[in-house]
């Protein structure tokens, strides 16, 4: 699999890692520990499908990016900076 580096050009996965999803998780407000933040740390979504994912490119220019990919064929559609994208 390949992953399209907007900065870099289409790059080896092995490059990168995956964070999980892109967007809508948020952060338990307080410092103390609780359910939300059991849920927040350890739970993630799980789709079968097209989904956006935030990538890390460590192996690389270090860039954070949204990747739109098929977790089921693997196909990647395209891939942004991160910082580049709103919710």
């Amino acid at each position: 699999m390949h992953i399209p580096c907007p900065l870099c050009g289409d790059r080896d996965l092995r490059e990168f890692t995956v964070r999980g999803h892109a967007l809508g998780a948020t952060r338990p407000e307080g410092e103390v520990w609780s359910d939300d933040w059991d849920d927040f740390i350890h739970n993630r979504e799980n789709p079968a499908g097209r989904t956006r994912e935030l990538w890390y490119h460590g192996g690389g220019c270090g860039a954070w990016l949204v990747v739109d990919r098929d977790t089921v064929t693997h196909e990647v559609f395209g891939a942004q900076l991160a910082s580049e994208v709103s919710e």
